[in-house]
């Protein structure tokens, strides 16, 4: 009997150790071919290892099995180039769990670069998403996509030229995204509908909004917040904005360093943030009139802490802007709010060492055009001692794979 136990047991190991593959793919002729079938062919715990070169791609690729990794020789070594892409989908689609993917780089996808989609427990790893011609209307929205997902981690990555937002986390939770560089984008990091983020030492520069962590009405996961964001760079984010029109980011000021939009629970710290010339933050409701029952479109619970922060908005792309600057003295302070609130909650705290300033618009759903507002010197609590959010990030066994 111990002897079938034991044979039972070095088989289950031989059997295991069979399944796991590397599957090699190089760049050159019929490289689409080859790698979607690798990535077809793939068992739960093999790699997919792409060999450094530029592969020209035709259409999007996709990967449905667990447990996978895909790699390539670095994010500027190996280049998937969706220049000559026939559809307009994503570069990359990913509908798997405990999925991996790092060290490559995805160049001109007409539609998103990466996108996976119900894919728990995702790492994304120094890749870089780049559409080459700059900031257009034409480029894909999105760079990296996780979305519907729980456990979600992005790190050391690039993306440039979203016409949405370079990075993007949607309806998902147990979020990090870190050390990340995201320039010239419409936004360069956006949460939305999504809870436990953590957002950190990300370089935001160049972009129309730098950091948007919002919440939309009308999509099947609600109730974004709990989320932190500290200790990015947040500078520079002054091109015109480039959306789409009826985007919703198609309304985000250039010159936003840091938006919070209709939030629950929300810390903002220890962030440097230089010349986002319209707001460094920018604190608002939902802006638009809304049909969604189950939605509240106010900020609640959001905090200001320590940030260090230039002079502000010394450019805003407000109404009104002139007679703004000059009641202000040539600048705004750099905490701006609409001054929208649900009755009986706190919207907003700020740190004292921080100025602002309020729209004091009179009612939710008629924009931040400035209609019936009456700005006016900011007026809200001080950050009660240590305040701090809970259970935030993404879980250990991500970080766990992450490589030098």
């Amino acid at each position: 009997m111990k002897t079938t136990i034991l044979a039972a047991i070095l088989l289950a190991g031989a059997s295991s150790s069979a399944i796991a593959a590397t599957r090699q793919v190089d760049a050159g002729p019929d490289a689409q071919t080859r790698l979607q079938e690798a990535l077809i062919l793939s068992q739960p715990g093999d790699e997919v290892v792409l060999a450094a070169g530029r592969f020209m791609l035709d259409d999007g690729l996709s990967l449905d099995v667990d447990g996978v990794t895909l790699r390539g020789a670095g994010m500027d070594a190996t280049i998937l180039d969706f220049t000559g892409q026939t559809g307009s989908g994503e570069g990359l689609l990913v509908t798997s769990d405990r999925v991996t993917l790092r060290d490559f780089a995805i160049e001109n996808p007409k539609g998103d670069g990466i996108k996976s989609k119900g894919a728990d427990d995702i790492v994304y790893q120094r890749l870089r998403v780049t559409w080459t011609g700059g900031p257009k209307e034409t480029n894909g929205a999105y760079g990296l996509y996780p979305v519907e997902s729980t456990g979600v981690l992005i790190v050391g990555s690039e993306v440039s030229g979203a016409s949405d937002a370079g990075i993007y986390v949607g309806q998902s939770k147990a979020i990090t995204v870190r050390g990340n560089v995201a320039r010239h984008n419409v936004a360069g990091i956006e949460i939305e509908n999504s809870r436990d983020a953590i957002v950190e030492s990300n370089f935001v520069t160049g972009n129309t909004g730098g950091i948007l962590v919002f919440d939309l009405p009308s999509l099947p996961v609600m109730g974004g917040g709990n989320t932190l964001v500290r200790g990015n760079l947040v500078a520079h984010n002054t091109t015109p904005n480039f959306a789409p029109k009826g985007n919703i980011v198609a309304g985000v000021p250039r010159g936003t360093g840091i938006m919070v939009m209709a939030n629950d629970g929300v810390l903002v710290e220890g962030n440097i943030l230089v010349d986002n010339p319209t707001a460094p933050v920018m604190v608002v409701a939902y802006p638009m009139k809304f049909d969604d029952k189950t939605y509240n479109p106010y900020p609640r619970n959001v905090v200001i802490g320590e940030n260090t922060v230039d002079r502000g908005g010394t450019d805003p792309q407000i109404d009104g802007r002139n007679a703004l600057l000059a009641a202000f003295g040539g600048a705004l302070p750099p905490v701006m709010w609409d001054g929208l609130a649900q009755e009986g909650t706190v919207a907003l705290r700020v740190d004292p060492s921080l100025g602002g300033w309020s729209l004091n618009l009179p009612a939710q759903g008629g924009g931040l055009s400035g209609a019936g507002a009456k700005p006016g010197p900011l007026s809200v609590p001080a950050p009660t001692t240590g305040f701090a959010l809970t259970g935030v990030g993404a879980p250990a066994a991500l970080e766990a794979r992450l490589v030098p």
